[in-house]
């Protein structure tokens, strides 16, 4: 059996596009953009297989795993058919990445007892109700009006825009310094690999902007960008905030872009995804700070071992 799998290119943008739009869940990862932009570091095949779309990964050579396939159930679950078919024939464990929890109860409807699944908490999205993000109520939220405020009160002159051609290369010329300053301060040879990575990523997303689809904004303090960010929307309902950078030495640069972007350019959508931690402790402990609604749990499914 040969399934055609092929490397995600930016003209496969209106394919895939359309077969995600039947996917109504609020993961970050199973979007476009990200899958373009982060196929570098990560690399990604895709297949249409039973007119429903599926993603191919490899963590190491003879590691594949699988998404759930976007599409209309019933064909969802013939390619499912299709797809386990594949990894017996190639002698392999079946493995699904990035599951969340109703497609792992459409694999216990459709296989009852079969699969299991392992959540990854550092991978989990954080979702925020939009107009929390905007006004900042309650006293869960009183610092960070606060930083606001404070923000306001330092840089009477502050002011947003919406990134387009005319602006985009201040903020080519703000992310760069921002790499300087955080991801290569001792010199390129003693690089944050990380952090390089993600800069590159962020610095692609500008420059990609309007083929991506995205949407940005910046601030700027004293007529200098300090802080930008770029998003676009997830589903009907859903806004996901792909990028954020700002100048740490300007105190309130990071909530300040945060509030202005949402207000100006996510406001008419009920949730914002602010997408996962990756495990890092001060990450974590920021979007936590935020109050996040709910959590968009995602997991690795394998199929279950036969008791002895």
């Amino acid at each position: 059996m040969d399934i055609p799998f092929k490397k995600v290119e930016l003209s496969d943008k209106e394919l895939i596009d359309r077969y995600l739009e039947k996917k109504t869940y609020r993961s970050c990862e199973l979007i476009f953009a990200n899958i373009y932009l982060w196929a570098r570091y990560y690399p990604t095949e895709f297949a249409v297989v039973e007119d429903a779309l599926v993603f191919r990964s490899f963590r190491e050579s003879d590691d594949m795993s699988i998404t759930f396939p976007a599409g209309e159930p019933d064909q969802v679950k013939k390619a499912l058919d299709v797809l386990f078919a594949y990894f017996k024939e190639l002698g392999k464990e079946i493995r699904m990445h990035l599951v969340q929890e109703q497609e792992f109860a459409f694999l216990e409807q459709w296989y009852p007892g079969k699969f299991e699944i392992t959540y990854d908490r550092d991978a989990a999205d954080y979702v925020y109700e939009t107009e929390k993000l905007i006004t900042l109520a309650g006293k869960k939220l009183h610092g960070k009006r606060n930083h606001i405020n404070n923000f306001k009160k330092t840089y009477p002159d502050w002011s947003y825009e919406r990134i387009s051609k005319e602006n985009e290369e201040d903020c080519f010329t703000m992310a760069m310094k921002w790499r300087k300053d955080h991801v290569c301060a001792h010199g390129d040879e003693d690089c944050d690999e990380e952090k390089r990575d993600e800069m590159c990523v962020a610095l692609n997303a500008l420059r990609l902007r309007e083929e991506l689809g995205l949407v940005g904004g910046l601030l700027r303090v004293d007529g200098e960008v300090v802080a930008f960010t770029l998003g676009e929307p997830l589903n009907p309902d859903t806004f996901v905030v792909h990028i954020e950078k700002a100048f740490a030495d300007i105190q309130g640069a990071y909530p300040m872009i945060n509030q202005q972007f949402v207000e100006h350019e996510a406001f008419a959508y009920k949730y914002v995804n602010r997408e996962e931690d990756t495990g890092a402790e001060g990450l974590r402990k920021a979007k936590l700070s935020y109050r996040p609604v709910f959590l968009v749990n995602k997991g690795l499914v394998r199929e279950k071992k036969e008791e002895m």
